[in-house]
């Protein structure tokens, strides 16, 4: 057996090890008739949604003959993403460099070289440039999550996200869901889940969330692919200061830009919720889905929605959940924390 098919054998066995991710319904008596679920990714070995890009953008290069036996893996990341390629690699026997700012946490640097890995620190210039720079340099390939996220996962089935929810949900009782809510960060999840909408042939409708500091939003509403920004998010592993190859538009039904408060005061209340701490992006997520299901109440619409757990939030203890490091940020998440208590009592979101 070669190489490349003992690897794509070792990455299919580490995929049947881990068992599916959990669909949670969150339980909401101002909505009888509505109900919600969330997508667990942060059950995956590597901890977050990631896990699933790495393992397909693995195979994608495997099977494109780009990754070979001693081949160096470089990806430009500073988090979940470059944790789960290094996870990957090391279980392939294959160097891997994360190239990352100069100002990426201790933390998240300790995560990468926790499964092998090695950080490649750029202090200034597009870390996207020297990524690419340093494949040439070390004959290696350079993944490129942000090109070919899209393109990786086989969106047409075979145990993708899109599929995996609705094998979940074939029991419950609104099996069909009315929206799939998902924030963009590559653009790969929301472009596999729109696909496989309709190729499926679903009515089920695809949001995605955008926060602050993103051109995503306006992207979708102007088609202008040269937008940029210079402020980076402030949500981990979402948004982006550039319109993504990966991030196909035209699959979207509808965006909701969240503001990066609602997103950390969606926390505090899923936490509330489900007794759990979860990730940044996963504020999004659910601040754009109370919107939603809001708008369901008032229209007097029954149904579901399902949307996503992203990661788990003891990755950002000194962060999202850290009230000096919110004040330090200028973030008042009150309102929107009364706002999401009004929800609850009454589902009315406004």
């Amino acid at each position: 057996m070669s190489w490349v098919s003992e690897a794509i054998q070792k990455i299919e066995a580490d995929f049947q090890r881990s068992a599916d991710t959990h669909l949670i319904k969150v339980d909401l008596p101002c909505i009888p008739d509505i109900h919600l679920y969330l997508k667990d990714e942060s059950t995956h070995p590597t901890g977050s949604l990631k896990h699933r890009l790495a393992r397909s953008l693995f195979l994608y290069g495997l099977c494109n003959g780009w990754i070979r036996q001693g081949t160096t893996v470089i990806e430009a990341s500073s988090g979940s993403t470059a944790v789960s390629e290094a996870y990957f690699a090391r279980l392939l026997g294959l160097p891997f460099i994360a190239v990352v700012p100069a100002s990426t946490s201790q933390q998240k640097l300790d995560q990468i070289t926790f499964y092998g890995g090695a950080c490649h620190k750029v202090s200034t210039g597009s870390i996207y440039d020297e990524a690419e720079r340093l494949a040439r340099e070390v004959d290696g390939h350079y993944m490129d999550q942000f090109t070919y996220a899209e393109r990786a996962t086989d969106w047409r089935g075979n145990n993708n996200i899109a599929e995996s929810i609705f094998q979940q949900m074939r029991a419950e009782p609104y099996p069909i869901p009315s929206w799939i809510v998902m924030s963009a960060g590559t653009g790969g999840t929301s472009a596999t889940i729109g696909r496989y909408l309709r190729y499926q042939q679903h009515a089920t409708r695809l949001c995605v969330a955008d926060p602050e500091n993103s051109v995503f939003y306006d992207y979708y509403q102007t088609r202008n692919a040269s937008l940029t920004l210079t402020q980076p998010s402030c949500i981990e592993g979402i948004g982006r200061p550039r319109v993504e190859p990966s991030f196909i538009a035209g699959i979207v039904d509808r965006m909701i830009k969240v503001p990066d408060a609602a997103s950390m005061a969606s926390l505090r209340w899923l936490q509330h919720l489900l007794n759990r701490r979860c990730g940044g992006s996963t504020g999004t997520n659910l601040y754009a889905t109370v919107q939603l299901l809001s708008e369901m109440r008032a229209r007097g619409e029954s149904g579901s929605v399902v949307s996503m757990i992203c990661d788990g939030g003891e990755r950002y203890l000194d962060t999202y959940y850290n009230p000096q490091w919110l004040q330090d940020k200028g973030f008042d998440t009150a309102p929107y924390e009364e706002q999401l208590k009004r929800f609850e009592c009454s589902g009315k979101l406004d």
